[in-house]
């Protein structure tokens, strides 16, 4: 079970690191080609992107944990799983298709953004909402590969894709001139790159999913969305915390402030996607050791998964605090002082959260893959809605811009006493 933990963790861990890269190559670009206030407008914009994600994350997490659940359990019914995510992610997509068609500008101006803001950000936000169902059906082929015993192409289809998007964003941006629209482009199109490397996964004979077309339930997407429900909150949280974040601190520190936020969030991402391929690398073995009935080897994967995430986290944490001034240079640009002081802060304190944020991660996605929907439900609400807003806004009423920063290792540090709390119950 050791080698295939690590297998499984590692590649998703370089897969998830993949596609978070991509997204600091959008910030470092944006920020060499329109300076602070392309920064601002990403940021502005971001949750978003965290929608999408999120929406994908859940129908795919969820109909991947039932998928190998049922199909452990040699139920019949694991064999519509797959097809139905990918149409009602189709289906819901279309919302997001018109809004981005007819009313980014609006959009932004709602996510707080002055005129010069949605002046900048209006097209980069109408290309990427446009190819919602390819975000969406990237994140669901990518699931049930994983689930289906195949981590390797899982991996390379997030890396590849995220290769891309990095090479199509300069040559986009630069060469072609094409500025915020050039980096939409590149981030619209990197998804179909993912999808077409999971279809070699498909069409080998080692693959045991069934594009089996059945019809569209609600309730069944319902079941599949309650254990995707963690998956969904991860990336969620993500987008509310942001919104959240960029009206305090609008208030406190102007678009400066928000771009500082912005070099913060986008810097962190990276240590998410880490926890998250500790997550996403160990819920296949959980998921199949819960449907097979074997207790034990439940208990030793989430053991190895938490202890796995504290030793990251303590790496993360020693290298921000050694290396955070060239870190937060690299996204001025314009050489800002003012955003260089309140970036050098942020990432110090903000990024003391991930002692606790990993444990939750792991924590969290290991309750839905053994079905313990409400342990799964509350620790991920806690930690991505309750607790993050209520320490934002007190903290920052006392401490300004100090407290914003504090409000993500608060929040973090109440959900883990809540995630041990489930394990311990769920898991027996």
């Amino acid at each position: 079970m050791l080698k295939r933990f690590t297998k499984y963790v590692s590649q998703n861990m370089l897969g998830m690191l993949g596609m978070s890269f991509y997204i600091l190559a959008d910030t470092f670009f944006i920020s060499k080609a329109v300076g602070a206030d392309g920064i601002t407008a990403l940021n502005l914009v971001l949750p978003l992107y965290n929608l999408i994600f999120a929406i994908g994350a859940m129908i795919g997490v969820g109909s991947a944990i039932r998928y190998v659940v049922a199909k452990n359990k040699n139920d019949k019914s694991a064999d519509g799983y797959f097809f139905h995510a990918i149409a009602w992610a189709v289906i819901i997509s279309s919302i997001f298709i018109l809004a981005g068609a007819f009313i980014p500008d609006k959009i932004i101006a709602l996510l707080g953004g002055d005129e010069t803001i949605v002046a900048t950000g209006k097209n980069y936000t109408r290309i990427f909402m446009m190819f919602a169902p390819f975000f969406m059906c990237n994140h669901i082929c990518n699931a049930f590969v994983r689930n289906d015993g195949n981590p390797s192409i899982a991996m390379a289809a997030t890396l590849f894709s995220s290769l891309f998007n990095v090479v199509f964003d300069y040559v986009l941006m630069f060469p072609l001139g094409l500025s915020m629209s050039g980096a939409a482009l590149a981030t619209a199109l990197s998804p179909l790159v993912g999808v077409l490397i999971c279809c070699s996964h498909f069409r080998s004979k080692k693959c045991s999913i069934s594009f089996k077309p059945i019809g569209l339930s609600v309730k069944r997407l319902i079941s599949s969305c309650q254990v995707g429900v963690s998956a969904f909150v991860g990336e969620i949280s993500s987008g509310v915390i942001t919104v959240a974040f960029n009206m305090i601190i609008l208030g406190i520190a102007g678009n400066v402030g928000v771009a500082a936020y912005g070099v913060v969030a986008n810097i962190s991402l990276v240590a998410v996607a880490l926890f998250n391929g500790i997550a996403q690398g160990s819920q296949p073995l959980v998921s199949e050791s819960y449907g097979k009935g074997n207790t034990k080897d439940v208990k030793y994967v989430v053991g190895l998964a938490i202890k796995t995430a504290l030793v990251l986290a303590v790496i993360i944490i020693a290298a921000i605090y050694i290396w955070s001034d060239p870190i937060a240079s690299i996204f001025n640009s314009e050489k800002n002082m003012e955003l260089a002081a309140y970036a050098r802060e942020g990432i110090r304190l903000y990024f003391l959260g991930f002692l606790f944020a990993g444990v939750n991660i792991v924590g969290t996605s290991a309750l839905s893959a053994v079905e313990a929907v409400r342990w799964a439900f509350a620790a991920s609400i806690m930690r991505g809605f309750v607790a993050i807003l209520i320490f934002a806004f007190a903290l920052s009423a006392m401490f300004g811009m100090t407290g914003v920063w504090l409000a993500f290792p608060a929040a973090e540090l109440v959900t883990m006493g809540l995630s041990i709390v489930g394990l311990k119950k769920s898991i027996k």
